[in-house]
């Protein structure tokens, strides 16, 4: 018997996309599921009306202290802020509108009322704060990548979040986007079978390089910021990368050439194949010098169906509710195609309800490990790697 898709209006009227004409369906819903946040039926329901005592880290470039909503949360009260700029840290008190501020996390993470905190923060700082904010007893969601290129910090890391009991959550904003979101729906509904191939794809062009605290961005190897692509494996199916053959491309950058960054590396562009722990593959990338592309997408093919921008196309007849979960009164959606606040709301959820949240310390390391080994691989011209595992104690 031959496969047939599903209908596609009926899974873009699931996305909330119902009303895109299907003679351009497929352009349409790609640019709506990464510009807007599909509606979902559901109203939002608060699970206490406790609120969790914050405090925020890092008004850097990007602003990310700001910008995933915690301020506007209804569980949330933020206590204190900080950053080690002064100009930045009262920009930051004025944005969350919080009257006190640290000049430092390391002071911060010292104040007692203190329940949890955000870390958003320079990239290589990520790992080392998140287990200073652990030790001093706060909950911890932060800014990706959960390690900066360091196994072993990611080692340490698990260890903290294992020692402590606290909750831990990386705010991978892949996990949230609508098409992510609805793939992982689909798969945890059986709909696509096995994975036997997907692929991430994360092109991020600057002309120039991105100036950060210390210059960190400049010259960085480009999988050690993997996670943008890597959730679209991991975060669409909780299973694992094993091993890993990387290729490096030598675009003509000034700062990516052999010493010319703090890192030594040589390479502007990275593509990895990855082996999946269910016997498939994936093509996970950071790509920097293709010219004027923004873009973080994925596609997943499975035994039984597969998907990409244009929707679900395979066997399963009743498909679940793929809208995203929606947000608290007054949270906005945020940027990276409305993730933030619902990361910020995950975040909040399961401190209150005790639980793990979606991107725990797991998947996290799930996500940011295989690319550390991947930019190995690279430096030994596509050698095959094993990927560290980092998988929960079984109950």
């Amino acid at each position: 018997m031959s496969e047939t898709p599903v209908d596609r209006r009926r899974f873009l009227e699931q996305l909330g996309l119902g009303s895109l004409g299907l003679t351009a369906a497929g352009t349409l819903a790609a640019q709506t599921l990464a510009a807007g946040r599909p509606k979902s039926k559901k109203k939002w329901q608060p699970v206490s009306d406790r609120k969790v005592r914050f405090g925020i880290v890092g008004y850097g470039v990007c602003r990310f202290g700001a910008a995933f909503g915690f301020q506007d949360h209804p569980n949330v009260q933020i206590l204190a802020v900080s950053d080690l700029i002064p100009d930045r840290r009262a920009g930051l008190m004025k944005a969350c509108r919080c009257e006190k501020s640290y000049e430092s996390l390391e002071v911060l993470v010292k104040d007692p009322r203190i329940e949890a905190v955000f870390v958003a923060t320079d990239a290589p700082s990520h790992a080392r704060h998140c287990m200073e904010a652990l030790k001093h007893g706060k909950h911890v969601m932060t800014a990706v990548p959960a390690t900066w290129g360091s196994i072993e910090e990611a080692e340490q890391l698990v260890e903290t979040v294992r020692k402590t009991g606290l909750k831990y959550m990386m705010a991978e904003t892949s996990c949230y986007r609508a098409d992510c979101h609805a793939m992982r729906e689909i798969f945890r509904a059986g709909g696509f079978g096995r994975l036997v191939y997907s692929e991430g794809e994360y092109y991020h062009y600057t002309a120039k390089p991105i100036d950060s605290f210390k210059g960190w961005r400049i010259g960085s190897p480009p999988l050690w910021y993997p996670t943008h692509s890597t959730a679209y494996y991991v975060g669409v199916t909780g299973k694992r990368f094993t091993s890993v053959s990387c290729a490096g491309f030598r675009g003509d950058f000034p700062s990516i050439q052999p010493g010319a960054n703090r890192y030594d590396n040589p390479f502007s562009d990275e593509i990895a194949l990855l082996r999946t722990s269910e016997g498939g593959a994936s093509r996970m990338s950071k790509l920097r010098a293709v010219r004027g592309r923004i873009v973080e997408t994925g596609r997943v093919f499975g035994e039984r169906g597969w998907m990409d921008d244009t929707g679900y196309h395979g066997v399963a007849k009743n498909l679940p509710d793929t809208a995203r979960p929606p947000l608290p009164p007054g949270v906005p959606g945020g940027g990276h195609g409305g993730s933030h606040g619902l990361l910020a709301d995950e975040f909040v959820t399961a401190i209150l309800e005790d639980r793990r949240p979606l991107v725990n310390v797991y998947e996290a390391l799930a996500m940011t490990v295989p690319g550390i080994v991947a930019h190995q691989s690279a430096l030994k011209d596509g050698e095959t790697l094993n990927v560290p595992q980092y998988d929960a104690p079984k109950a």
